[in-house]
């Protein structure tokens, strides 16, 4: 194609015309001297930048991607790489990896990796079959992963042979898990090695899940009660404008935000989640560092963690199966900046740290008490199969009632136990409580709420 004033190709076999080029970053000009730092930036990319793309341009030809098909074939494979003979595919906002791909990037950035790297994908087949179920197919019930995103190679491999840079979202491997709260409970008679879930040894026997956030905007949108329209706009603005194809491109309806992602642990065997005859015991837990590795007394999340494990395996070892899913939404996804920060006001403010006032600190930092938001949340519980809880261990409301919500039954619903709290938790516990957690005891209010105080941070003792 020659290149004039009407339109200019890049590399890519995407056309610029007069109208887009207005719209996009020219580094680099070949009639221009390069700077060094052109030069390098040269070597790894076309020298032009193509900031966003628009349906009607010429040379974009997205591959057909139907959310909620009843085939992975019919549905289509995300694509969502800007590699060379890919970018006028691609059918899918964002980039892969969630959160890594900053990494990745960075990776490429210091010629550590080849922008154009394909992964070698053998011998990187699941080690276990799971699904698919109905719900695969129901765009209602999935809408923040791809449900497909473990089968690329084995369903999408025409496309990988074409050339198309597709990659997983979703991997399953097995593992043993070694705790030293473990060898506790097999001590103290709450676990046994049964050599199948628990080794001899004091080993977890376990199948792991681990997913990466794909959104399928419009379903997201419908789960929260906006348009559409509103998403995509904050989505652009509160990233610094990272994505302009969310403005761009209203024909791309799949998004990977670059965020955390979420791992599932799975105790027994992984094909009787499904089974209506066999009981399940469930735990959805969100990250919090500072206790669930470090051991920080202030909350409760450590502690429920490895109750919600142990009680996992046990049904396991009952006959039953027991999931842990484990969601990277550190500090109630405030992050741990913002976390650490409510703590510094919690322990200076005048009254000392008070469960009256556990949640009034947090929202005059961050503006909001909680930003996980658990409407997406049931999505990989109905990926997993799953239709009923037997024993739902967690306390929180708004995981209740979005399970429920999202038309899986619950059982019943299973509190830490009293012991298990370490004593600097107890203001979180009972702030939560009085807001609506569950609880089979007495919620607090008034000025029995403001008596429950944490220590200070000299204090040794409680």
């Amino acid at each position: 194609m020659t290149k004039n004033a009407a339109t200019q190709a890049t590399d890519d076999g995407v056309a610029a015309s007069p109208t887009t080029q207005a719209k996009e970053i020219v580094a680099g000009a070949p009639d221009l001297p390069a700077t060094q730092e052109d030069t390098s930036s040269q070597d790894l990319y076309n020298t032009r930048v193509v900031l966003t793309t628009y349906p009607s341009q010429f040379g974009i030809e997205p591959i057909p991607l139907i959310w909620g098909a009843q085939t992975p074939g019919e549905r289509g494979p995300v694509v969502v790489s800007r590699q060379q003979g890919t970018l006028g595919k691609r059918n899918a906002i964002g980039a892969g990896g969630g959160s890594y791909c900053i990494y990745r990037a960075l990776a490429v950035a210091i010629g550590a990796l080849g922008p154009n790297h394909r992964p070698d994908f053998r011998l990187t087949e699941p080690t276990n079959i799971i699904g698919p179920f109905a719900s695969w197919s129901d765009p209602e019930k999935i809408v923040s992963l791809d449900p497909w995103g473990h089968s690329v190679v084995e369903n999408y491999s025409n496309y990988l042979e074409d050339g198309i840079d597709l990659r997983p979202t979703t991997a399953i491997t097995k593992a043993h898990m070694k705790l030293a709260e473990i060898d506790d409970a097999i001590r103290s008679g709450i676990l046994k090695c049964d050599g199948d879930i628990v080794t001899a040894g004091g080993e977890l026997k376990v199948v792991k899940v681990a997913s990466e956030p794909v959104w399928h905007l419009p379903g997201v949108a419908k789960r929260f009660g906006i348009e559409e329209s509103t998403l995509r706009r904050a989505l652009f603005e509160d990233t610094g404008g990272m994505y302009p194809e969310l403005i761009t491109r209203p024909d791309l309806k799949v998004f990977l935000p670059p965020i955390g992602g979420l791992t599932v642990y799975i105790f027994g065997d992984p094909a009787a989640i499904p089974d209506p005859t066999k009981r399940l015991t469930l735990r959805v837990h969100d990250e919090c560092n500072g206790s669930d590795v470090f051991g920080s007394d202030i909350c409760t999340c450590k502690p429920y963690l490895i109750y919600s494990i142990e009680e996992c395996a046990r049904e396991a070892q009952n006959g039953g199966v027991g999931v842990v899913v484990y969601f990277r939404k550190e500090g109630r996804a405030l992050g741990e900046v913002t976390k650490y920060l409510v703590y510094n006001a919690r322990k200076r403010q005048e009254g000392g740290d008070t469960a009256a006032n556990y949640f009034k600190r947090t929202e005059s930092v961050a503006g909001v008490k909680d930003v996980r938001f658990q409407a997406l949340m049931p999505d990989i519980l109905h990926w997993l199969g799953i239709s009923r809880i037997d024993r739902l261990i967690s306390m929180s409301n708004m995981k209740y009632q979005a399970i429920v919500d999202s038309g899986i039954e619950i059982v019943e619903r299973v509190s830490i136990p009293e012991e298990r709290m370490p004593a600097d938790s107890k203001v979180e516990i009972e702030a939560k409580i009085a807001d609506g957690y569950f609880t089979t005891g007495e919620a607090l209010a008034g000025e029995a709420l403001g008596d429950v105080k944490g220590r200070n941070w000299d204090e040794i003792a409680h």
